[in-house]
């Protein structure tokens, strides 16, 4: 959770107070391309495929996010992303994830830097 390290612990409760807690079996379809961006996930636990049509273009684990680079953007969803492994994650709506862009000038940070990464403008 590198890109989460400078958060307080009062930061990361609230993020985790905005969050669900999941837990999702392997081989389950979390996201799909071409649609919009309605959810994002922060992984705490095992690891899924990222794929663009039927190419894997990264493997994610805990700490990583997924979801998010799409409601950062406002763009529909450019991968898909597929459970390798069961996971446990924190479900977020894209609601909560841009109140705690509003809120939590860290997070949004963090975000927009994973955001840029994967959209290859960082």
């Amino acid at each position: 959770m590198d890109r989460f390290s400078s958060l307080s612990d009062a930061e990361v409760r609230l993020i985790a107070s905005r969050g669900t807690a999941v837990h999702i079996p392997a081989n389950w379809s979390l996201i799909w391309e071409k649609t919009p961006a309605d959810k994002a996930y922060i992984i705490l636990d095992g690891r899924v495929s990222v794929r663009r049509g039927a190419e894997e273009v990264a493997q994610l684990g805990p700490g990583d996010t997924v979801g998010e680079s799409a409601i950062v953007a406002h763009r529909l969803r450019s991968a898909n992303v597929v459970s390798i492994t069961e996971l446990d994650v924190l479900h977020f709506t894209s609601q909560a994830v841009q109140e705690l862009i509003d809120e939590v000038p860290t997070f949004r940070a963090a975000l927009e830097q994973t955001t840029r990464e994967r959209l290859g403008q960082g």
